[in-house]
């Protein structure tokens, strides 16, 4: 049995329109059905009884206000869904000149356009004009642009009409669709979303920070202050980086990289110089996972061009530091991690959003236990990795993906001095992590474990190799990966 299209979907529109045509329904009929229907306005519910899209009726309603008299009109897809909503918030009020462009595109009368609404909320002088256009004879195919053509004012009724048009856009102008109070608040779920990424299951994170995104994005359609909006366009860059760190912890790698891109482009409409660092630093570690170790070093490098506040710089350092590792370069390696201290000496001001967008010293300590495991010196990442552990333990949150890689290069200098019985010993709190906590960069680093390259007996790493196999089945990205398909986009 086909199943019924969603109510109000495209699907259920085409439906609708191709049953009615077939009974003999004319465009008129259609279009009063799709009014009462799916509750449309009357411009709306016009271009669905066409089956036009936004774009097609723009194109359509551009191309014959070249025949009209006056003004041309330059319509786009925003513009025109703006007009199709108006007289609602963050829409646009349609002129007689494109009311007169929208009734020759569909081929119907200017006043089945509007409704009560429309016309309560219209300017006298537009009632006027509209009026005069409406009692016109019934035009011939052949006169049909010349009858129903605007009247041009004249005299005081233009001068009075101007007026009235420059009112209307100081309203629109001066209204905003969101206050302060209200990016206060996003700003501040942001930064909820960040710090509990931290500590929390990541996919119901994914849920609200994906919900948060959509609001964020939803307010940047309407209108506001252009302050405004470009403090919306900060939150949805950070959202956007949320959501780009998130895809890729899943395994999600080319997901990530896409809402790298969105936030980027966030980032530079906000022309915010943190944000941008930060989207370039979660650009960077989409890239060394994506196994992309060139890029991760350019966008590392990218970011730190930007002189950010906070701490920032020297996440972007250790991520630098860690591409150049894993390429082998043990001088350029040690070269960022230098400058990783040094961003850290010489930081200024804090850290917009913190949570994950912070880098404490615990984790810049984390990066620097896995760079000088990378170069050889097993002894001295022992030794960073036993400081990013005490140095965790005086850290009021957490993290147990910061927590879990640490444990795991203290485990891997130990394989590479040969002590195997302190390998079991520091990967015990990660082999205990619950399912959902198994993020792919601690699946993927627990995965490169030298397992075989150790003077453990053989039971020692049988035992071993299965634990970590048994870890990696029964991990967050697999689980995602198998899933049927239903989860968050």
């Amino acid at each position: 049995m086909t199943p019924r299209p969603k109510p109000g979907s495209k699907a259920d529109r085409d439906a609708l329109r191709y049953d009615m045509t077939a009974v003999g329904c004319t465009i008129t009929d259609i279009a009063v059905e799709m009014r009462t229907r799916y509750g449309m306005r009357p411009r709306e519910a016009w271009r669905h009884a066409r089956g036009w899209t936004l774009q097609e009726a723009a194109d359509r309603i551009t191309q014959v206000s070249s025949r009209h008299r006056g003004e041309a009109v330059a319509a786009d897809a925003s513009l025109l869904a703006k007009w199709e909503k108006w007289p609602g918030p963050s829409a646009r009020r349609p002129t007689p000149h494109v009311l007169l462009a929208m009734a020759d595109a569909f081929a119907c009368r200017m006043e089945d356009l509007l409704d009560l609404d429309d016309r309560r909320a219209l300017p006298d002088a537009d009632l006027r004009l509209l009026s005069g256009a409406a009692s016109s004879p019934e035009p011939t195919p052949d006169t049909r642009t010349a009858a129903t053509a605007i009247p041009e004012p004249s005299g005081s009724e233009l001068v009075r009409l101007a007026a009235d048009e420059s009112a209307t856009w100081a309203q629109w102008a001066e209204a905003s669709n969101v206050g302060d109070i209200a990016l206060d608040q996003l700003m501040a779920d942001a930064r909820a979303l960040a710090s509990d990424y931290l500590t929390a299951d990541p996919l119901p994170l994914f849920v609200r920070t994906r919900r948060l995104r959509d609001r964020v994005f939803g307010l940047l359609e309407g209108h506001q202050h252009p302050r405004q909006t470009a403090d919306l366009y900060v939150v949805a860059g950070y959202v956007c980086g949320l959501l780009t760190w998130m895809s890729s912890d899943l395994g999600q790698l080319r997901d990530a990289d896409t809402q790298g891109r969105t936030a980027w482009l966030c980032a530079e409409l906000a022309g915010h110089n943190d944000l941008r660092a930060w989207v370039l630093s979660t650009r960077s570690k989409v890239a060394f996972w994506d196994g992309r170790l060139r890029d991760a070093v350019n966008y590392a490098r990218r970011g730190a061009a930007y002189s950010p506040t906070g701490t920032v710089g020297v996440l972007l350092a250790c991520q630098e530091a860690d591409a150049w590792s894993q390429l082998g370069a043990e001088t350029e390696a040690l070269g960022a991690l230098a400058r990783a201290e040094g961003a850290r000496d010489t930081m200024s001001g804090e850290d917009e959003v913190g949570g994950i967008f912070a880098c404490q010293p615990a984790r810049q300590e984390n990066y620097v236990a896995a760079v000088e495991l990378r170069i050889g010196r097993p002894s001295d990442a022992l030794r960073a990795a036993d400081n990013a552990l005490t140095l965790l333990k005086t850290q009021p949150v957490r993290a147990y993906g910061t927590e879990a890689q640490i444990h795991i290069s203290k485990a891997a200098a130990h394989l590479a001095t040969g002590e195997a019985e302190g390998a079991f010993e520091a990967l015990a709190p990660v082999l205990a992590l619950p399912p959902d906590h198994r993020m792919e960069p601690v699946t993927r680093r627990l995965g490169e474990l030298p397992v075989d390259r150790n003077r453990a007996s053989a039971t020692g790493r049988v035992r071993l190799r299965a634990a970590i196999e048994e870890f990696r089945l029964n991990s967050a990205p697999r689980h995602f990966a198998l899933s049927p398909g239903e989860g968050p986009a």
